[in-house]
């Protein structure tokens, strides 16, 4: 537990019928009882009508006041919530006051951040707090739910206690280097299954990152190739001005949409092409910047001219595009050209699709390769909310299992495999915490709201 109390108005910014102060820390206690003038607390646990008073015992406001003492409380601490008016004034004389009583302001996520210290959540558990505040759709808000009630933590516990077994028997041959392996009891089959559960699990991982973060899809290509009108097409709303003038589009525009549960932000782009004009360059410059970011690339080409079709590759260089991520060619205005709608291979291995955004022929293909390209399996898929980091803390500890079991078929090595399987261990410990640093914590919990 800390030494310092700390303070923060834990509900959104703005008027509303309540306004809840927020304290947790040692002081706490000695805070409520100045604040309600009769140096009485409430019942733990039992929502209280009390006046909140000043220093000159002038009434500030009155309301509800909720005593949770250590450690049955939130942050495992001595926690104290004050319930009155949500007016943003009368919220802010109330955090005043408990200021010059004896706390301090609370950082972001620092409610949260004590209760994993304390105890009371894991990281991972933690992280979904603020997911679940944080969801813009059902099934984001389901699956942060269920990642706050620890069902993706036991399933990495459960991992870890199975990791923990087979180290232990790959370190007791060497702690007694005269037994013989085969009668600890370790084989490959036991690699083998590690390795599965593993997989299983980063694949339910991958999932949940992508229903949590979605893809950001830029569209890009020559002036009046279609883009602003495949963005409102996909978007089903009129978010980018179109006309026929090139180089309508000279800032970015954004679009959030869903397929099947998946989140997508797509960007429209300006038109990529050389220009003298300075807004328009300026725009340009911001579409390839945006394009770097990029988790897919659409390119769009406009299918009614001629010169318009050579291979994918051509059409990259011709825009002067070396993306570093998937790309997807779409051979826009077949209504007019009068190409088949739909998905195909190149002999690059790249795919194209030819569609139409103006009659919405071959967009279903699109929407269809978007999330096979994700990898997303549908909504129903995924198990609970994850990130990126305990993605890739997974495909580490995969490799680190998969050295192991290399070194044991080849070499039975038990020094080397119990590196290994050390290494994997603590890649898996940092989903939760159980081995963190500093720096990510600091990471992760500035990223919360303050009051949470």
């Amino acid at each position: 537990m800390t030494g310092d109390t700390i303070a923060a108005i834990a509900t959104a910014p703005g008027t509303g019928a309540v306004g809840i102060v927020r304290i947790s820390g040692p002081a706490a206690g000695r805070i409520g009882r100045a604040l309600f003038g009769a140096g009485i607390l409430p019942e733990p646990r039992r929502a209280t009508l009390h006046g909140f008073v000043d220093a000159d015992g002038e009434l500030i406001d009155q309301g509800l006041a909720l005593w949770f003492p250590a450690p049955g409380s939130f942050t495992g601490e001595d926690l104290l919530e004050l319930q009155g008016h949500g007016g943003a004034r009368v919220l802010d004389l109330l955090l005043a006051r408990v200021l010059e009583v004896g706390a301090r302001p609370a950082r972001p996520g620092e409610f949260s951040e004590r209760a994993f210290l304390n105890g009371k959540l894991d990281l991972a558990q933690a992280e979904a707090i603020a997911d679940l505040i944080q969801a813009a759709t059902e099934t984001q808000a389901r699956l942060a739910s269920r990642s706050l009630q620890g069902v993706f933590s036991r399933r990495v516990e459960a991992l870890v206690e199975h990791l923990t077994r087979l180290r232990a028997l790959i370190e007791a041959g060497l702690d007694f280097p005269d037994e013989d392996l085969d009668e600890l009891g370790v084989g490959e089959a036991d690699f083998a299954t590690l390795i599965e559960a593993t997989e299983a699990l980063l694949a339910s991982t991958h999932q949940g990152e992508l229903i949590r973060d979605g893809l950001l899809v830029v569209i890009a290509g020559a002036p009046n190739a279609g883009k602003s009108s495949l963005l409102n097409a996909l978007a089903g709303t009129d978010a980018a001005i179109v006309t026929a003038i090139p180089g309508t589009t000279r800032d970015l525009l954004r679009a959030d949409i869903q397929l099947d549960g998946l989140p997508l932000r797509l960007v429209d782009t300006a038109g990529l092409r050389p220009s003298t004009d300075p807004v328009e360059q300026e725009g340009i410059r911001r579409a390839r910047a945006q394009i770097e970011q990029a988790d897919h690339l659409l390119v769009l080409i406009d299918d009614t001219v001629p010169s318009e079709q050579g291979t994918v590759r051509a059409h990259l260089d011709a825009l002067d595009l070396a993306p570093q991520v998937p790309v997807t060619l779409l051979r826009n205005k077949i209504d007019r050209s009068g190409r088949p709608a739909g998905s195909t291979t190149t002999t690059e291995g790249q795919t194209e699709i030819g569609c139409s955004a103006l009659t919405g022929a071959g967009l279903d293909a699109l929407r269809g390769h978007l999330k096979a390209v994700a990898g997303y399996q549908g909504a129903s898929a995924g198990e609970f909310s994850a990130r990126r980091r305990h993605v890739e803390a997974l495909r580490l500890g995969r490799e680190r299992l998969l050295e192991a079991r290399a070194v044991w078929c080849r070499t039975a090595a038990p020094e080397l495999v119990a590196d290994d399987l050390r290494l994997a261990q603590q890649a898996f410990a940092e989903i939760t915490g159980a081995l963190s640093s500093d720096e990510l914590l600091g990471r992760i919990f500035s990223e919360f709201c303050i009051g949470k």
